[in-house]
């Protein structure tokens, strides 16, 4: 696994301390399932993560709780934590919800984007530029949710954020094994045709970037199967 510095461990006297620390336990789990950097069909340890992390295992065993209810894992017992295979009617599942979600999004937070919004996508289109010339598929990954996100995260509609959220906790630890397999050369960056469509105003053409944008990643895991990684 890939970590951050360890969390700041919180004084169990402060309630807002406390919170805060299960708050940032979660988030950094989310992200590891997002940007896949816990493989499928793997177990978890909730006393090796709390190690890693400089937690107690109470914010992990939350975290995890949570992230079970979304999907991203299933708690078989206390000691057996795992994160589900992917299987071809879960990837239908999860696409579908995708198109159906996704280019809404964008469409709803094209006019709350602004230059500012626009010119840190630039940015990070940059980045994943680099990632994909390199080879580098965690830099992609991030890269990745980063761009989405951006996107998304300017609409006003919080329950449509969380919804799309979920879908890629459950798609992210399969797309970073289809990644691993396949390069980065296969991936095409259609992030420049969503960038034009929001310099030019075009709410049509923003959805179906992002909709041909979830296809091409999309469509690597369907072709590359659903055996174990």
């Amino acid at each position: 696994m890939q970590s951050r510095t360890p969390l700041k461990p919180a004084d169990p006297e402060d309630p807002a301390a406390v919170t805060s620390l299960h708050r940032d336990v979660h988030a950094e789990l989310a992200r590891r399932f997002i940007t896949g950097q816990l493989p499928p069909g793997g177990t978890l340890s909730t006393r090796e993560l709390a190690e890693e992390l400089g937690v107690s295992q109470t914010p992990v065993r939350e975290a995890l709780s949570r992230l079970a209810a979304d999907g991203a894992v299933q708690i078989r017992s206390k000691r057996r934590i795992i994160i589900p295979a992917m299987t071809a009617e879960r990837f239908s599942d999860l696409l579908r919800c995708r198109e159906l979600l996704e280019p809404e999004a964008a469409t709803n937070a094209l006019p709350h984007i602004g230059a500012r919004g626009l010119k840190r996508l630039e940015q990070v289109d940059a980045a994943i530029g680099a990632a994909l010339d390199s080879g580098d598929v965690n830099a992609y990954m991030q890269g990745n949710y980063d761009f989405h996100f951006c996107i998304y995260r300017a609409q006003p509609r919080p329950t449509l954020i969380r919804l799309i959220e979920t879908l890629w906790l459950q798609f992210g630890p399969y797309m970073r094994v289809v990644y691993g397999r396949v390069g980065t050369a296969r991936l095409v960056d259609q992030h420049e045709m969503a960038i034009a469509a929001i310099r030019a105003g075009n709410g049509s053409a923003l959805a179906g970037a992002i909709l041909a944008d979830i296809r091409d990643g999309m469509g690597l895991i369907g072709q590359s199967g659903f055996g174990s990684p």
